[in-house]
């Protein structure tokens, strides 16, 4: 979790933590189910594998998604938002909200 040189805006504490656009459609992904790293990369494409399992090690780091490993030949990993994470479904819920209306606004 974030602790260390933590700014004292509470805006800039929320961008640090999802103010990456791969972060925030991760979350979004993450809202519907529980994915496997092979099915967030497809629907996050055109994501790298590299970039993709940073952001997904930065996120378990700051205590916003799960990651379980099966003991299984070949291994699978399932990751899962945390209850930490579930709470910045508002958050995106309400830039999905913004969204559409601003599309709608210049169309």
């Amino acid at each position: 979790m974030m602790t260390e040189n933590q700014p004292v805006c509470p805006v800039e504490t929320t961008l640090s933590l999802v103010g990456n656009k791969w972060i925030v459609l991760i979350l979004r992904d993450l809202f519907k189910r529980t994915m496997r790293f092979g099915e967030l990369k497809k629907s996050l494409a055109p994501i790298s594998q590299k970039v993709l399992t940073q952001q997904l090690r930065q996120m378990e780091a700051n205590g916003l998604v799960n990651r379980k490993v099966y003991a299984e030949v070949p291994p699978r990993v399932e990751y899962s938002l945390t209850d930490l994470g579930w709470t910045l479904k508002p958050i995106i819920d309400s830039m999905s909200d913004w969204g559409n209306w601003y599309n709608e606004r210049i169309s």
